[in-house]
């Protein structure tokens, strides 16, 4: 939904009906991720994807009739030997999609979930999508931490078992469709709630304000993290260097590391470059990194004969050789990349393959399936 949501927020308050189609649920090579919305205006326009164009016409006709009738829909697209090229899904996915329609009157608290998700906020959305007794389809409740969930799904013992496992998706910024009872028994099937899990961007940090930093600091901005760059001389740390950055940062990297990491401003999302292959530098900074106990990555650039002296460095300095096996040294994949651009791509994928289990391979090279599960 993050994506839509301006034009949906736009058509919302000027008080007109909308429909939304999301994907609920993926099995096999499904092209789009849970959470991935389309709407179709009151102009009958078209905004978003949830499949990147298999079904989009099928979900279209779809989300029309919904607005016209009104009760939400759960469909299942697949491919069969008779309607395999009817929708469009040749990848060979299955996909489940919940068509709905949104307006004031359906969903009042738009508003303020909107302002929570451009604030920075976290803030999940539950909504009901499977459940014996109709009534309930497309009731929702807004969960945020701390305060106690807005609105109701249909009984005090569903709203809590949802508000509690929103909570723990809302902890990763993670989406999943959920299963219960039809009165939210653990144990049970009948109800299925899907789960937006709308938490702050992951943060990307980015040490050594050089050349090659900017190319990364736009690429990782690129990829949806917040972006901080941050080195200790401040001629060459400033924000016109690096404009793609959100925050740019004049400190001693290993500080600022460990302040961040203080505050609670680091965690299982984060991702670490450091780029500054300076030993004064990076030695400290890796040694404060590699004890963190939950980042999602941590790489450093140099070449191979700068890698085994940081790496003896870091021993000299008590780093063990289990917390230097967290290090991506020398960083990136192997591209063959030489330009600052390219360098970039090859460090970014490397973060998106240990993200997502990938091997860094060719596809064409590669058996099995090409979208992974979340881990």
């Amino acid at each position: 939904m993050r994506e839509v949501l301006p034009e949906l927020l736009a058509w919302w308050r000027a008080g007109e009906t909308i429909g939304v189609g999301t994907v609920v649920a993926t099995f096999q090579s499904a092209p789009r991720p849970p959470g991935a919305s389309m709407l179709v205006g009151p102009d009958e326009s078209a905004v978003g994807s949830v499949s990147g164009g298999c079904v989009e016409g099928a979900v279209y006709e779809l989300a029309q009739s919904v607005v016209e009738s009104g009760p939400p829909v759960l469909e299942r697209y697949g491919v069969s030997d008779d309607d395999a090229f009817a929708v469009g899904l040749t990848c060979g996915g299955i996909l489940d999609v919940f068509v709905e329609k949104v307006s004031r009157e359906t969903f009042p608290e738009l508003e303020e979930v909107a302002a929570d998700i451009e604030a920075g906020r976290p803030v999940a959305l539950a909504t009901v999508i499977e459940h014996p007794d109709p009534s309930w389809l497309g009731r929702r409740i807004v969960v945020r931490p701390d305060t106690p969930a807005v609105s109701t799904l249909g009984s005090p013992r569903a709203d809590a078992a949802v508000h509690d496992d929103a909570l723990g998706l809302l902890a990763s910024g993670s989406n999943a469709t959920l299963t219960y009872g039809p009165d939210g028994e653990r144990r049970g099937e009948g109800m299925r709630v899907f789960v937006w899990g709308f938490a702050p961007k992951p943060r990307m940090l980015v040490f050594g304000a050089i050349d090659f930093a900017a190319a990364v600091a736009k690429v990782g901005s690129f990829l949806g993290y917040h972006v901080t760059v941050c080195d200790a001389r401040p001629v060459f740390a400033t924000h016109s260097r690096f404009p793609e950055a959100d925050e740019v940062v004049v400190d001693w990297p290993h500080r600022y590391l460990a302040a961040e990491a203080e505050a609670g401003r680091v965690d299982g999302r984060t991702v670490i470059t450091v780029l500054t292959h300076d030993p004064k530098f990076d030695v400290p900074l890796l040694e404060v990194a590699l004890r963190l106990p939950d980042v999602a990555y941590v790489g450093a650039m140099g070449s191979r004969r700068t890698h085994e002296d940081r790496v003896a460095r870091l021993r000299e300095a008590g780093v063990d050789d289990k917390e230097i096996e967290r290090l991506s040294s020398p960083i990136g994949l192997d591209l063959g990349a030489r330009t600052p651009e390219e360098t970039a791509i090859s460090i970014a994928a490397e973060i998106v393959a240990g993200r997502w289990g990938g091997s860094g391979e060719r596809l064409a090279a590669v058996d099995g399936r090409i979208h992974r599960d979340l881990t």
